[in-house]
């Protein structure tokens, strides 16, 4: 039996977004496995600037894609990004607030807790 998930505050991983459905496994909680390489673990509530920057690197979140299920997404809308990323927008100066509580535990091996906490809701 697999223990529950934890977040990086210690406490079981609260759910990220169920509208839209988010996580590597879709069950709208940002946990995390062996098959996650890109590490999908921060619960981010979208920036209109942090989508900006995403949709440059490449990753265009907000355009609908809809043969995956995927309606894009909007500034307030909630997600779980990849771990690297959400240190990448740090450093850019476009990251976006972030569910302490819904972050899993394992983004501590990218992202310190101290840069998370300065962008906790």
């Amino acid at each position: 039996m697999m223990e529950p998930s934890r977040n990086v505050l210690g406490g079981p991983l609260k759910t990220c977004s169920l509208d839209p459905v988010t996580g590597f496994y879709r069950n709208g909680c940002c946990d995390t496995g062996p098959s996650d390489v890109g590490r999908h673990t921060v619960c981010a509530i979208m920036t209109a600037e942090f989508l900006a920057l995403s949709r440059y690197l490449g990753n265009d979140l907000t355009t609908p894609r809809p043969e995956y299920g995927f309606t894009g997404l909007k500034p307030g809308d909630q997600w779980c990004l990849c771990a690297a990323r959400f240190l990448q927008a740090h450093e850019e100066g476009a990251a976006p607030k972030v569910h302490l509580e819904a972050t899993h535990l394992n983004t501590l091996s990218v992202v310190t807790l101290d840069i998370l906490k300065q962008y906790a809701v």
